[in-house]
């Protein structure tokens, strides 16, 4: 979009953005509400695939009938708005649906392969759509559209065979706990330790994910790496690598030193990793900054979740996890419109110094966020040793 459609780095960061903003109010305003009260779960992300699916197909018709690149770039834009409101009901009522199936003890475990299987996705999903992007015809022409849509429908079959969830499959599932002495729920008062993580998680997902929409941009610079559309699929794919391989691994971090030493694992790998990326004009290390990526932000996951999971009251699990989504799903498309894009049109959108200091700033933003959650955990230890 950048190169076909001539969108600056600011502009380009809107199609993540907006609906990422859309997903965030309608997860936390409409579905989440909705499934707290009617309990519905795996029902609701069937109908939000399913309708994402239907949504994305009719977002490459719309933005096929603009004759000017701009007019459609925009209708992508808005198309995928339309798409979020809808997508966004499968992806609150996954973040409940785990909490409700599985205990405590489980859930890193799971957060990390269900993770895992979706590295394993993201690199046949890449790989496609490396072949498929065509110099950007890959989007004019509708394969990719296609192609998304497609993976959206079948993967909502599985969802057939999986248990309802919702408050009643947890209450027996914690009643089964009680009698066994496994229930784990914290004493101490939940809503600011909430709070407060919620604001570390903010600064550390803004800050690693403020690059993600130019991260692209920036490889593909003539006065940089200038890669083509292949290689940045390779380099894509050893990110999604370590997701899938260190995902499967989530768990026994977890297990062994803790969700909030895996965390702060998590966060300073992916501080790592950015630095290592601004610093080099070694394409070499630029693979490596990927894998860092990837394992940052499998480990984060995974840890996060737990944590709020455990911090969230049942009866109202799904507006809270909404909360606890709108960490990742605003940093994905807002961070780079506030940080990244601003500052690199500023600089220069051509100039190589430019990138890398948005990838530094970020950086920055991710270590406050780590002081933040290494303050709570000095302020939280003394107050469980006492209960």
């Amino acid at each position: 979009m950048f190169y076909f459609l001539g969108l600056s780095p600011t502009v380009l960061t809107l199609y993540a953005t907006l609906p990422m903003i859309i997903s965030v109010v309608f997860q936390n305003f409409v579905w989440g509400p909705l499934s707290d009260k009617f309990q519905k779960r795996r029902s609701m992300i069937i109908l939000g695939e399913a309708l994402a699916g239907i949504g994305t197909i009719l977002v490459w018709f719309v933005h096929s009938i603009f004759s000017n690149l701009l007019l459609a770039g925009f209708a992508i834009i808005i198309g995928l708005m339309c798409v979020e409101a809808f997508w966004s009901m499968s992806n609150i009522n996954w973040s409940a649906l785990i909490s409700d199936i599985y205990p405590s003890k489980d859930r890193s475990k799971i957060m990390g392969q269900l993770t895992s299987v979706g590295g394993f996705g993201r690199i046949i999903g890449i790989s496609i759509g490396a072949i498929l992007y065509n110099n950007g015809y890959g989007f004019r022409d509708g394969l990719l559209f296609f192609v998304a849509a497609l993976v959206m429908f079948v993967s909502s079959i599985p969802m057939i065979f999986a248990p309802e969830g919702g408050i009643k499959h947890e209450e027996e599932r914690e009643e089964r706990e009680v009698e066994n002495n496994n229930n784990t729920k914290p004493t101490y008062n939940y809503k600011v330790i909430f709070i407060v993580f919620i604001i570390s998680l903010t600064f550390i997902n803004f800050g690693r994910n403020s690059i993600a929409t130019n991260y692209s941009t920036y490889l593909f610079l003539e006065s940089g790496f200038a890669i083509d559309s292949i290689l940045m699929g390779y380099i894509a794919n050893t990110r999604s690598v370590a997701v899938l391989t260190i995902g499967i691994l989530a768990g026994t971090l977890s297990k062994k030193f803790g969700h909030s030493r895996t965390l702060i694992l998590g966060v300073s790998l992916a501080i790592f990793a950015l630095v290592i990326t601004a610093l080099t004009d070694n394409l070499i290390l630029i693979f490596i900054g990927s894998f860092f990526i990837g394992m940052g932000e499998v480990i984060i996951y995974a840890a996060s979740y737990v944590i709020a999971s455990n911090l969230i009251p049942s009866k109202i699990r799904a507006k809270l996890f909404g909360v606890y989504n709108m960490t990742f799903f605003l940093s994905w498309g807002l961070a780079s419109t506030i940080i990244s894009g601003p500052l690199i049109d500023f600089l220069g959108k051509f100039k190589v110094i430019s990138y890398q200091a948005a990838f530094i700033v970020g950086a920055l933003i991710t270590g406050i966020g780590l002081a933040i959650f290494l303050i709570l955990e000095i302020w939280i230890k003394p107050k469980s040793a006492k209960k």
